[in-house]
C-alpha cells in the first residue's frame, strides 16, 4: 500500500472531516447504513474493526456488499468466516487486498490467496494496531522490535501469488525489506503508520456528538481503526441524546466520528461457542475449564450392533478411543509441566489450543491474571450455556468470562503492554524450534497460511517464552531442529520447550550473543518423561543438545 507522507495525510483529513459532517442529513446521524456507505469508491482504503466476529460493523459490511465497490484495500485484523463478516465481501471479490495479522479458519481467504485471486499483506497483530494508532495520530513512522530477522525485516514474503498459484511456486508481488536501526543494543525495525479513505467501526453506544462507548471485547481494532480514518463511520446499537453519557464513559472522542448509524438488525454470531457444562466446573477457578462442551467423547458402539459389520464397528470405535485417550494423554502431560511456569502474581498470556489449557493445572493458591491480545486483562471461566455473551471472547475467538478485577481496552493497548514487556509469561505452540531458540509457528509456505497473528509481538518482547508441542511432526518428522526451514517468528527468543518426552531449556541471550562469532550455544534437556530414555530422546530429535546432570524426571 502507499503511504501518503504525514503532511498531506494531515489536510486530507481536515479537509474529509469537514465535508463529511456537512453532507449527513441529521448531523453526525445518518438514516441507514445503504446512505452512510454510499459514497465510499472503487480503490478506496477501508479499516474495518473487529476481531474474529466480534465486534465487527455487520450492516456496513452489508450495506457495502450491496453497494458493489470494488478494488478495496481492506485494513482488518482478520476476515471473518467464509460467509459472513468481511468473508462476504471476499466472497463477492470486491477486495484487492487484505492487510491482516491472522487468516485463522476462513478457509476462502486462504484459498484466494493460494491461487492467486487476492493479495495478502500480513502483519504482526500488535504492529498493525500501533500502524493504525500512529496513522491516527499524525506520527508517519515508529520502530519496534516485532519481526526483527523474520520475512517482516527482510522483505521476500509472499503478497501475491501468480496465475499458476503457491502449488508451481509462482510468485507476483513480495514484500518489501524493512530499515534495521539498533537502539540501547537491541535491533528495531521500521513500520509506517495506516491511514484509511473510510474507517467502518462498530461500538455499543454514541450519542449525538460521535462519542463512541464499546462493551467488553467488542472494542479490540475499532477505536485504532476509528481515529485512523480520515472518514470515520460508526455504526451502534443505540443513539442516545447529547449529555447522557458520562464523559468518563467515553472511549473515542466525537472528534474522530464523522457519520453514525443506528444498527439495525444485529446477528452477532459466534465462532467458537465454548462453555462450562456445570456451575461446579465453572466455580472452583477463576480460568478457563477443561471440560468445554466443544470437545466431547466418541460415541460407543451401539449395543445391538452384530455380525462381522458390529464388530468391525465395535473396533474402530475402540481404536479411535485409545488414540484419543493416547492423545489427551500427551497433552495433559505437557500442559502439566507447562503449569508450573506460573508462579502466584504473574501476567500470563496463553497461546491458542493446547497452551490455553495450561491454566487448568496451576498449584493450588497460586493466582495470575490472563492477558488477551484482544483487549482483555483477567480472563475468567468459560461461561454456563445460558451466560453466553458474544461480546465477550478470548484470542482464540473461545467465549469466556471476566473474573473480579478484571480491565478491557483496545488492541493498541493490548500490545503496548506486550510490547513494554509487562507480561511475565507466554506459552505458545511451535512448528519448529531451533537449538539456536529461534520459533517458527505462523505459516507453512504455499501449503498452510494462518499467520503471525500476534505471536511475534510476544516473543520480542522481554516475557519469558515458553513453548507447548508435541515432539514429532506429521509424518514422523521432528520438530526440535538444527536450523528452522520454515519462516520464522522471531530469532533467540525460545527459553524453553516442553513435549511429551522431555523439557529443553535454551540460552537465548548466549544463542544471540554467539549468533556473530559462529560459536554454538546448545540447549539443555533438564528434564526427561517417565520411561523415556536419552536415546529416545536423541532419535526423535535433530538439534544437538546437552544432558542435565542429575538429568530430572518429569
Amino acid at each position: 500500500m502507499l503511504l501518503r507522507s504525514s503532511p498531506f495525510r494531515l489536510a486530507s483529513r481536515q479537509l474529509f472531516t469537514t465535508r463529511a459532517f456537512s453532507e449527513g442529513p441529521n448531523g453526525k446521524i445518518w438514516p441507514s447504513a445503504a446512505s452512510a456507505v454510499a459514497d465510499i469508491p472503487d480503490n478506496a482504503t477501508l479499516l474495518v474493526g473487529g476481531f474474529g466476529l466480534c465486534g465487527i460493523p455487520e450492516n456496513l459490511i452489508g450495506a457495502l456488499v450491496e453497494q458493489g465497490a470494488k478494488q478495496l484495500t481492506v485494513v482488518s485484523n482478520n476476515a471473518g468466516v467464509d460467509d459472513f463478516g468481511l468473508g462476504q465481501l471476499l466472497r463477492t471479490r470486491q477486495v484487492k487486498r487484505m492487510i491482516s495479522s491472522y487468516v485463522g479458519e476462513n478457509k476462502h481467504f486462504e484459498k484466494l490467496y493460494l491461487t492467486g485471486e487476492l493479495e495478502v499483506e500480513l502483519t504482526p497483530q500488535g504492529t498493525l494496531a500501533e500502524r493504525l494508532r500512529a496513522g491516527g495520530a499524525g506520527i508517519p513512522a515508529f520502530f519496534t522490535r516485532t519481526g526483527f530477522g523474520t520475512f517482516v525485516h527482510e522483505g521476500g514474503n509472499v503478497i501475491k501469488y501468480g496465475p499458476l498459484g503457491a502449488a508451481e511456486g509462482d510468485v507476483e508481488i513480495g514484500s518489501e525489506p524493512r530499515e534495521a536501526r539498533e537502539f540501547d543494543g537491541q535491533n528495531y525495525i521500521m513500520e509506517k503508520a495506516i491511514v484509511g479513505d473510510f474507517a467502518v467501526v462498530k461500538a455499543w453506544k454514541a450519542d449525538t456528538k460521535g462519542n463512541l462507548v464499546f462493551r467488553s471485547t467488542a472494542r479490540n481494532f475499532n477505536p485504532d481503526c476509528a481515529k485512523a480514518g480520515k472518514i470515520c463511520i460508526a455504526e451502534v446499537e443505540e443513539i442516545v441524546p447529547e449529555g447522557t453519557l458520562d464523559p468518563n464513559e467515553v472511549h473515542v472522542p466525537g472528534i474522530y466520528v464523522q457519520r453514525l448509524v443506528l444498527g439495525a438488525h444485529y446477528e452477532k454470531r459466534i465462532e467458537k461457542r465454548t462453555v462450562t457444562k456445570s456451575e461446579a466446573l465453572q466455580a472452583p477457578s477463576p480460568l478457563p475449564s477443561s471440560s468445554p462442551s466443544s470437545e466431547e467423547a466418541p460415541p460407543p458402539a451401539r449395543p445391538n450392533d452384530s455380525g462381522s459389520d458390529g464388530a468391525a464397528a465395535a473396533a474402530a470405535a475402540a481404536a479411535a478411543a485409545a488414540v484419543k485417550t493416547k492423545a489427551k494423554a500427551t497433552r495433559e502431560r505437557i500442559v502439566r509441566k507447562a503449569a508450573e511456569e506460573l508462579k502466584d502474581g504473574m501476567y500470563v498470556n496463553l497461546g491458542i489450543g493446547m497452551p490455553t489449557l495450561a491454566s487448568n493445572y496451576i498449584a493450588p493458591g497460586v493466582k495470575v491474571e490472563l492477558q488477551s491480545e484482544n483487549g482483555l486483562l483477567g480472563i475468567g471461566p468459560f461461561p454456563l450455556d445460558g451466560q453466553v455473551d458474544p461480546d465477550c471472547i478470548n484470542a482464540g475467538k473461545e467465549t469466556v468470562t471476566m473474573i473480579p478485577g478484571s480491565s478491557l481496552f483496545s488492541s493498541s493497548e493490548s500490545f503496548a503492554m506486550i510490547r513494554g514487556s509487562h507480561v511475565d509469561v507466554t506459552i505458545l505452540g511451535a512448528l519448529q524450534v531451533a537449538q539456536n531458540g529461534d520459533l517458527a509457528n505462523w505459516i507453512i509456505p504455499g501449503k498452510m497460511v494462518k499467520g503471525m497473528g500476534g505471536a511475534m509481538d510476544l516473543v520480542a518482547s522481554d516475557s519469558r517464552v515458553v513453548v507447548t508441542m508435541e515432539h514429532l511432526a506429521k509424518g514422523g518428522k521432528p520438530k526440535l531442529v538444527k536450523s528452522c526451514s520454515l519462516p520464522l517468528t522471531g530469532k533467540c527468543v525460545v527459553d524453553r520447550v516442553i513435549t511429551e518426552l522431555g523439557v529443553f531449556d535454551f540460552d537465548k541471550a548466549s544463542a544471540a550473543a554467539a549468533a556473530t562469532s559462529g560459536k554454538e550455544v546448545l540447549p539443555v534437556l533438564s528434564e526427561i518423561a517417565p520411561g523415556v530414555t536419552v536415546e529416545e530422546v536423541r532419535e526423535a530429535t535433530e538439534m544437538n543438545f546437552t544432558v542435565a546432570s542429575p538429568l530430572k524426571t518429569m
